[in-house]
């Protein structure tokens, strides 16, 4: 558990594939300006960071909701259910699709509706032009992220990536600056005009957060900006898929 401003946590974990590469994972928690807190995503927590979250939480009672906002990112969900389960559990689609049993608020995050509930303290966008959630699942580009108001950290899940080596070699080489999700090209829906939505909410994006100081990204790092970071380096991510953009209007117009 890492405090990176006066209302912000974040919980940075492990999610291995094959049991061996440690992509990582992370949930976040926020305290609303009512007091009360909310969690940005799932994961089981170790034990130590479990007790600190209890602890600063009046054991889980002060946490209204957990948010879920990757389509993709539901492994974890019953067991923070578990530990809070007075909170409310907001997800995507396919969180009710995935877990059925668990007791699921009707609202989707994904849903303006439902963020509008949140918008005193949150700010949230899901790109346009690709599809929330794809037919194939190996594709995880689309999730809503989410930014706190007050301190302007951003949360996201797998859209925008901070590319870092891991263990020890992380702590000696540069992180990467922010990169769009490489399987960009999968995810654009097949239509004429998607990579121009895409390219126009990324600029938009850029702008309404510019001064965002630090992003969360999932399975990679914490990027910690400059002043004019997160404009900068957002222009430069989608620059950096100009080509797959080309592409796909050639292809689809």
């Amino acid at each position: 558990m890492q405090q990176l401003a006066e209302n912000f946590w974040t919980f940075r974990g492990d999610f291995k594939v094959a049991k061996v590469i440690n992509l990582g994972t992370h949930m976040s928690l926020v305290r609303q300006a009512n007091g009360r807190f909310l969690l940005l995503d799932s994961y089981d927590l170790k034990e130590d960071d479990r007790n600190a979250l209890l602890s600063m939480t009046d054991g889980g009672r002060a946490i209204e909701a957990i948010i879920n906002v990757h389509p993709f990112h539901t492994l974890h969900c019953a067991a923070v259910h578990a530990l809070v389960p007075q909170a409310r559990l907001i997800g995507t689609r396919r969180h009710h699709e995935q877990a059925p049993d668990l007791p699921w608020e009707p609202g989707l995050i994904e849903d303006p509706e439902t963020q509008d509930a949140f918008a005193a303290d949150l700010a949230f966008s899901a790109p346009q032009g690709v599809d929330f959630i794809s037919h194939d699942e190996s594709v995880h580009v689309a999730s809503v992220l989410v930014r706190h108001r007050q301190s302007g950290i951003v949360h996201v899940d797998d859209t925008l990536n901070v590319l870092a080596a891991p263990g020890l070699l992380g702590k000696m080489l540069p992180q990467s600056k922010l990169k769009f999700h490489p399987q960009l090209s999968k995810a654009l829906q097949k239509r004429a005009g998607a990579a121009d939505d895409y390219a126009r909410w990324a600029r938009n994006l850029a702008e309404a957060w510019s001064g965002t100081p630090i992003v969360c990204a999932a399975h990679s790092s914490i990027r910690k900006l400059p002043e004019d970071g997160w404009q900068r380096e957002m222009t430069d991510a989608l620059a950096a898929v100009e080509k797959t953009l080309s592409r796909h209007r050639a292809a689809h117009g």
